[in-house]
């Protein structure tokens, strides 16, 4: 299999790709995510839309620089209701969050795009339903007290390997997508690649 470029900085995609014995050097796209959520809201766009748009730019913005090679660009949404639901910038953001998910089920939409001199060449999105617990406010506090800051802005409100887990009480799809890389269609397609 090629060795490919992973169009972002997330320590726990690099490390599917690593545990899938997929080669691949890490570039992040820096691309301004919040800018284009804002312009895509305006547009109407559905979480889903908005996650397949942010891994194309990304794998695009990476591929125009790195012509001939395989850039693997990816993003993870949460969908309640049909709405977008963005990682916290602070802590009040997230006990924010968690109210709004607190006893519902939601979507989280995991897309990749892979991309090659500067164009799509292959995308693909898996949701998987979250169904979290009831929790009280202290309960919820308490949750938040015990994740730190770097996973807090990192996988929104939960980590599923970690703490995260306890807040569900059914959850139905790939913990690989979840954790925001459908590793399973990617290895499929990178296999099929010449």
């Amino acid at each position: 299999m090629k060795s490919i470029i992973l169009a972002s900085k997330s320590e726990v995609r690099k490390k599917i790709l690593d545990d899938n014995k997929i080669k691949c050097s890490v570039e992040p796209s820096n691309l301004d995510e919040e800018e284009v959520k804002k312009s895509l809201l305006i547009q109407g766009a559905n979480p889903e839309l908005i996650s397949k748009n942010l891994a194309e730019l990304k794998a695009n913005k990476v591929s125009q620089k790195n012509l001939g090679e395989i850039v693997l660009g990816a993003d993870s949404v949460i969908d309640l209701e049909d709405k977008l639901v963005s990682k916290p910038t602070n802590r009040i953001e997230a006990m924010n969050i968690l109210n709004l998910l607190n006893g519902k089920s939601h979507f989280l939409i995991s897309s990749v795009c892979i991309s090659l001199d500067g164009k799509m060449i292959w995308n693909y999105t898996e949701k998987a339903e979250m169904i979290m617990k009831n929790f009280t406010q202290k309960e919820l506090e308490n949750y938040l007290s015990k994740i730190s800051d770097k996973n807090l802005y990192a996988y929104n409100v939960y980590q599923i390997e970690g703490e995260g887990k306890k807040l569900f009480s059914e959850i139905k799809g790939n913990v690989d997508t979840i954790m925001g890389l459908p590793i399973k269609r990617i290895k499929q397609y990178l296999e099929n690649i010449k």
